[in-house]
C-alpha cells in the first residue's frame, strides 16, 4: 500500500469516526432534541480550535457479541481546544455508541486528557451523555469510573471542573459529576440518579417518573446537586463559556481581567434609598448586587436552590469577584442548613482559585425550629463559618442592615479575617433583634409593670438607640468605615485594589477537618 492508498485509508476512517454509532443513531439523537457529541464540542469551543485525541481508539471486549461492533472512538470524542482564547480539556459522551456506556477503552480516554489538564493547568470539561457502566465489561468498566473518581479528587482545587449532563446519568455515573466545580442541566432531556423509577418502585414502592426523581429542576432547586438548570443544550454550552469566562485557568493563576467601560467612580443614588425604614420590611438582594457591579452583569451560581442566600460572580473594575449575600426577600435571609452549605461550597471554590469575596450582608440569625435542629444546623452552619475562616482571598464585608448573632461572626467579621469590613448607616450590629433583646433583659420589669406594652416599647426604642446601629461596632474597629450606599461600588473597587497583593497563610497540615 502506498502512500496515497494509505492516506484514503486514514480519510476513510475519520470519516467513520465522525458518525459515533452510524446515521441511523444520529438520527434519533436529533429527535430527542439532543445534539451529537461532535456538534456539542463545536458550540463550546472557539470556531475551529478543536484538536481530537484517540479517534481510532474501539474496545477491547470480545464477549457477549462486542467482537461483532467495533466503534472508532469507542463512544466518547476527547481532546482540547479553546474557549475566548483560553485552552481547555473536554470529552464528550457519545450516546449513538453503546448509548455512552463507559468501557475500559472509553474510561482510558477520558483519564488521558484529565491527566494532561492537570499537568498543564488548564480546566476539564465533561459532556455527559452516557447510560452508565458498560455491562458486557463487568468489573472493568467499574475499575474505569473508580479512575475517573480519582482524578476528579486530585484535580479538585487545582483547575477548574465542570460537568454538563446532556442526558442520562445514573448509578456510579453520577458521582464524578458530584465531584466537579459545577454541574449543569438541561429540562427536559437530562436525569441523575444512583437508582432509576423502576429500582426506587420495586425497592421503596414509590411510583416516580425519571424527571420527578432525578430531572433538572429537581436537582436544581431541592437536591442542590445542579448549579444551573437550562432549557436547551446550546444554552448549556454558553453558560459554560461565561462561567469560565470569571475564572481562572488554574489555582496557581489570576482570574481574567476584562476591560470595562463601567466608571470606577460610579456612584448610584438608587442605593441609598433600597434599604426600607421599616427593618421588617424584605428587599431584594440582587437589586444592591446589580447596582454595585460592573454594567449589571450577575452570574448567579445555584439560582434556585436555598434562595435565602445568593451567591455567584461579577466583576469590580473589570476584576472577578464571588459574591455571598443574605436575600432579605426570602426567609427574611435567614441562614439554616441548606444556605450555609451552600454558601460554604462557593466560597471554598472561590478561595480555591484566587477569586475575591464580596459579601452582602442582611442576616437576622440563625433558623430556629426541630427541624433544623435534628437536621444539624449546628454541623451545617459551621460548615460556612469554617470556610470563611480558611479562606485566605480578599474578604471585602458590606453590612447593608440587620446582623445578628452569631451569623454575624459567619458572615466575613472582622474576627474571621475579614479584611475591608464596611457598614451602611442602617446597619444593626447585635446579639439579636431589638424586641426579643428587651423582652429577655427587661422580662421582669415588664411583667411588673402596669403598662407592660408601653415599657416593652420604651426599652425596645432604648435597645435600638444603643445597639441597632453601626457605630458601636465602628467604635472599637470592628467596623473600618460607614458608607453611604451609594458610595459602595468605589469603595470596594479601591478596597480591592489595596488588597490585590494581599499574603494570608493558615498553619502547616495535610488538610483541615471541615465538619461534613
Amino acid at each position: 500500500m502506498d502512500l496515497k492508498e494509505k492516506l484514503k485509508l486514514l480519510e476513510q476512517m475519520r470519516r467513520q469516526a465522525l458518525f459515533g454509532g452510524g446515521e441511523a443513531r444520529l438520527e434519533e439523537q436529533h429527535k430527542k432534541g439532543k445534539l451529537s457529541a461532535r456538534e456539542r464540542l463545536d458550540l463550546l469551543l472557539d470556531e475551529g480550535s478543536f484538536e481530537e485525541f484517540d479517534a481510532f481508539v474501539s474496545h477491547r471486549s470480545t464477549g457477549f457479541g462486542l467482537e461483532k461492533q467495533k466503534y472508532l472512538g469507542d463512544g466518547v470524542v476527547t481532546g482540547h481546544g479553546k474557549i475566548d482564547g483560553r485552552p481547555v480539556f473536554v470529552f464528550s459522551q457519545d450516546f449513538t455508541v453503546f448509548g455512552g456506556s463507559l468501557s475500559e477503552a472509553h474510561a482510558e480516554k477520558i483519564c488521558k486528557v484529565m491527566d494532561l489538564a492537570l499537568k498543564n493547568g488548564c480546566p476539564i470539561i465533561g459532556l455527559n451523555d452516557s447510560g452508565g457502566a458498560r455491562i458486557q465489561e463487568g468489573v472493568v468498566s467499574l475499575g474505569g469510573y473508580a479512575d475517573i473518581f480519582l482524578r476528579n479528587t486530585l484535580c479538585s482545587g487545582v483547575i477548574p471542573q465542570i460537568s454538563v449532563i446532556l442526558g442520562p446519568c445514573a448509578g456510579g455515573a453520577v458521582y464524578s459529576p458530584a465531584i466537579t466545580d459545577f454541574v449543569l442541566m438541561v429540562r427536559g432531556t437530562s436525569y441523575m440518579f444512583v437508582t432509576g423509577p423502576n429500582v426506587a418502585k420495586t425497592v421503596t414502592h414509590e411510583d416516580v417518573t425519571f424527571e420527578e426523581l432525578g430531572g433538572a429542576d429537581v436537582h436544581a432547586a431541592r437536591s442542590g446537586v445542579a448549579h444551573f438548570a437550562v432549557d436547551n443544550e446550546m444554552q448549556a454550552l454558553e453558560k459554560v463559556r461565561e462561567l469560565l469566562s470569571f475564572v481562572p485557568s488554574n489555582n496557581l493563576d489570576d482570574p481574567p481581567v476584562v476591560a470595562t467601560n463601567d466608571p470606577v467612580d460610579r456612584q448610584e443614588e438608587e442605593l441609598n434609598g433600597i434599604v426600607p425604614d421599616n427593618p421588617n420590611k424584605p428587599y431584594d438582594i440582587r437589586d444592591v448586587i446589580s447596582r454595585v457591579v460592573d454594567n449589571n452583569d450577575f452570574l448567579e451560581v445555584h439560582e434556585q436552590f436555598a434562595a435565602n442566600i445568593v451567591v455567584g460572580f461579577a466583576r469590580l473594575g473589570g476584576k472577578p469577584i464571588g459574591i455571598v449575600a443574605n436575600q432579605p426577600a426570602v426567609l427574611a435571609g435567614v441562614l439554616d442548613i441548606n444556605s450555609s452549605a451552600k454558601g460554604a461550597r462557593f466560597v471554598r471554590f472561590c478561595d480555591a482559585f484566587n477569586i475575591p469575596l464580596v459579601t452582602f450582608e442582611d442576616v437576622p440569625g440563625f433558623l430556629p425550629g426541630v427541624a433544623q435542629e435534628h437536621g444539624g444546623i449546628i454541623k451545617h452552619g459551621s460548615k460556612l463559618l469554617y470556610a470563611y475562616c480558611e479562606a485566605t482571598v480578599p474578604k471585602l464585608t458590606v453590612i447593608t442592615r440587620k446582623a445578628y448573632g452569631g451569623a454575624y461572626d459567619v458572615m466575613s467579621s472582622k474576627h474571621i479575617r475579614g479584611d475591608v469590613n464596611y457598614a451602611w448607616p442602617s446597619a444593626e450590629i447585635a446579639v439579636m433583634g431589638p424586641r426579643g433583646a428587651a423582652e429577655i433583659i427587661f422580662k421582669r420589669e415588664i411583667e411588673a409593670a402596669s403598662s407592660p406594652q408601653e415599657l416593652l416599647d420604651k426599652k425596645i426604642e432604648e435597645y435600638r438607640e444603643k445597639f441597632a446601629n453601626p457605630y458601636e461596632a465602628a467604635a472599637r474597629g470592628y467596623i473600618d468605615d460607614i458608607i453611604a450606599p451609594k458610595e459602595t461600588r468605589p469603595r470596594l473597587i479601591r478596597a480591592l485594589e489595596l488588597l490585590q497583593n494581599k499574603k494570608d497563610t493558615n498553619p502547616p497540615k495535610k488538610h483541615g477537618n471541615i465538619p461534613l
